[in-house]
């Protein structure tokens, strides 16, 4: 198989066939492929799908299908995808996955049935997706498990994985986000800004956030900021070009605290001026700006 990431080639079609469990995240998957340019097209018969691809003309596929697809037969459609290839197109397959009990609680938050339950417990009918899609997901040469993603961070790794590859460019993304809402799932490199002193006890600090100049003052004057933030700084630009080097096409970067809305959206900031500095150009996220403060989160 090819990698589905690659830029398209103006010789070859690409087919990326997308599957995996009812409720891991098929229908967001395709929408990302849409958004980024790709054909796509959900639940299309497998019968088919010779018909549908042709060599030659450069186009990017996405087909998605599971259980419900009418013709559903892993190992015909292994087959199937193996002649379509042998035809000079560039075949890949992306399988959608998650645990049990995820996707249990993703059917009853949206009160949908499950396809396979059929009358059965829901975690029954998911065990027969599981063990009907068990070949598909051993062939697949992409797994994303989807269970400790949201929906913004399955798009977001699917961006990352199928928009395509430029050269030697290394996309960056820099998250503050905080400890006590839970840890960003993508991060590649985490750093703890949990030792510096917290805005959020000081009068007039904690209704406002790392964007705003008192608290940015307030972070800046903390004897332990520049030290450390200098050695944090120093180690990201001593580390990047060797992840660019190596192939690396997304690094993804995080700076906590506790909450999320101080120290940590500070760090971001001052640490995308470096990179930006430096001839890189990472996009912020801010997880946690939003939250309301709460002194419960804030214990440190």
């Amino acid at each position: 198989m090819t990698d589905p990431a690659a830029p398209p080639s103006p010789d070859h079609q690409s087919l990326l066939m997308v599957t995996g469990l009812s409720g891991a995240g098929k229908s967001t998957a395709l929408q990302v492929l849409e958004d980024l340019g790709w054909e796509t097209i959900d639940n299309f018969p497998v019968r088919l799908l010779a018909r549908l691809v042709r060599s030659g003309d450069g186009t990017r596929l996405a087909v998605g299908f599971d259980t419900r697809t009418r013709g559903f037969e892993p190992d015909k459609i292994i087959a199937l995808a193996r002649d379509i290839e042998a035809r000079n197109i560039d075949v890949a397959a992306l399988f959608l996955d998650a645990s049990t009990l995820e996707i249990e609680r993703r059917y009853n938050e949206t009160r949908r049935p499950h396809p396979m339950a059929r009358g059965r417990p829901i975690a029954e009918g998911i065990a027969a997706d599981r063990e009907m899609l068990a070949p598909l997901r051993r062939w697949a040469d992409t797994i994303i498990d989807t269970t400790a993603l949201s929906v913004a961070e399955l798009q977001q790794t699917m961006r990352e994985r199928f928009a395509g590859r430029t050269g030697d460019e290394l996309t960056i993304t820099i998250t503050s986000f905080g400890f006590a809402r839970g840890m960003p799932p993508l991060a590649d490199l985490v750093f703890d800004m949990r030792f510096l002193d917290n805005p959020h006890w000081y009068p007039g600090l904690r209704e406002q956030t790392g964007l705003d100049p008192a608290v940015e003052e307030h972070i800046a004057r903390d004897p332990a900021f520049a030290p450390s933030f200098g050695r944090i700084t120093d180690l990201l630009l001593d580390l990047l070009p060797r992840y660019r080097a190596q192939g690396r096409s997304y690094l993804n970067i995080a700076f906590g605290c506790t909450g999320g809305r101080h120290r940590s959206v500070y760090s971001a900031e001052r640490a995308a001026e470096v990179l930006r500095g430096a001839g890189f150009s990472p996009t912020i996220q801010h997880r946690n700006l939003g939250s309301r403060p709460a002194d419960p989160l804030e214990r440190r």
